[in-house]
């Protein structure tokens, strides 16, 4: 295993980060180094700007349109991407219902749905998660049932994040109720703008509607938008989380967010205590580590071994590291973290303490925000005992 790059993945380093540059809008990449709200027309403006040039799907095999790259090359653009301060990929789109399209899919479906995807025109939303069916996908009960050429479905979704957006859902929904849970789960593509779709916002901790509540009642989707075939979901289901929880991990993006808290840390004049640093260079240590087990997974990627059967290792690791460096920068601020309040964060308002400066407005709500790291995507709870059953044995 060979975690060094080549002189020729150096160049292709150097490519990335020149062309992120030369095209990232700086108020975006502003509003990402100071954790300030991207609203969706950042999200989707930046999405276009990759979609433009081909590597919105950056993961994408050439004859799909995508640049073809290699899982380490993949990495590369991540990391460069992170640092220079591009928000994160909205992933439900191109990220996560893409590959089971191509994988899954027919040629018409295809061809329908995977360019506006690479454009990132389209906007999509994930509809797994229920009241009762989080961590227990497979106890879901949204149902579809087949009438001639379609299918009504009935049921709710929740934490559907960002679904407020969607312009359509990939939705895992029940078509039989015979045999294991697992076998009667089938997935379809539904257009979030059919009548009968109703997306109600949830307001969290920290103020914001990431997440909704998304009900279905008698909702008609045409039988072609099936994918694969009936009561064979669940495959493509579990086809899909693993690059989810590989995505989760987020090593690049916790390498970006460490150098913010030396920053703060310094600003805030915690910098000297020793205890403080040690908490940070522990965090670095693991922040390294993880680095070093993601390019072990690229690494056997590029040797053609199947490494997903640890994407649950590197979604544990990489959520607590999330919570950790949250954690950190709200201890390092001390009361100058405490607004965070919609409007404060907007404004960079630090209450009536003296000394306080913009960049501490948005650490409570972030440390409130990341709390979740570690339940969605399948709590952690859940994925060591499938490390445990997988990889341990």
């Amino acid at each position: 295993m060979d975690l060094a790059f080549t002189p020729e993945e150096q160049a292709f380093r150097e490519e990335i980060r020149a062309w992120v540059r030369t095209h990232l809008p700086q108020d975006i990449a502003h509003k990402v180094h100071n954790a300030l709200r991207l609203t969706k027309d950042d999200m989707q403006r930046w999405a276009k700007i990759l979609g433009a040039k081909g590597w919105l799907g950056y993961g994408w095999p050439r004859e799909f349109g995508g640049p073809g790259w290699n899982a380490v090359q993949k990495h590369l653009f991540e990391e460069e991407c992170a640092l220079a301060g591009a928000p994160r990929i909205v992933p439900f789109g191109p990220v996560m219902v893409a590959p089971v399209i191509m994988a899954f899919g027919s040629k018409e479906q295809q061809q329908r749905f995977l360019p506006g995807i690479a454009s990132g025109e389209v906007w999509w939303s994930q509809g797994y998660s229920e009241p009762g069916s989080g961590s227990d996908l497979a106890s879901l009960k949204t149902r579809a049932e087949r009438v001639g050429d379609k299918y009504i479905v009935n049921g709710q979704k929740a934490w559907t994040t960002l679904g407020q957006y969607g312009d359509w859902m990939f939705n895992l929904v029940r078509t039989s109720t015979e045999g294991k849970p697992q076998t009667g789960i089938s997935f379809l593509l539904l257009d979030m703008k059919s009548p009968g779709v109703t997306v109600r916002p949830i307001k969290l901790l920290d103020g914001e509607c990431e997440v909704n509540e998304v009900f279905f009642d008698n909702v008609e989707v045409p039988a072609d938008q099936l994918i694969g075939e009936e009561n064979k979901g669940w495959t493509y289901a579990k086809h899909l989380l693993s690059h989810e929880r590989t995505n989760i991990a987020d090593v690049n993006r916790a390498k970006r967010e460490l150098e913010r808290l030396k920053r703060i840390a310094k600003a805030e004049g915690v910098w000297d205590d020793m205890r403080f640093r040690d908490q940070i260079a522990l965090l670095e240590v693991d922040i390294v580590a993880l680095e070093m087990l993601v390019l072990r997974v690229l690494s056997m990627e590029k040797s053609g071994k199947n490494p997903l059967d640890i994407a649950g290792l590197l979604k544990i690791r990489g959520s607590e590291i999330q919570q950790r460096y949250a954690e950190l920068m709200m201890l390092a601020a001390g009361p100058f973290a405490l607004p965070f309040i919609e409007e404060a964060m907007e404004a960079g308002w630090q209450g009536d303490f003296p000394g306080g400066v913009a960049a501490n407005a948005p650490l409570a709500s972030t440390y409130f925000n990341l709390r979740k790291t570690t339940i969605y995507g399948g709590s952690n709870e859940v994925q060591r005992n499938i490390v445990a059953q997988t990889v341990l044995g």
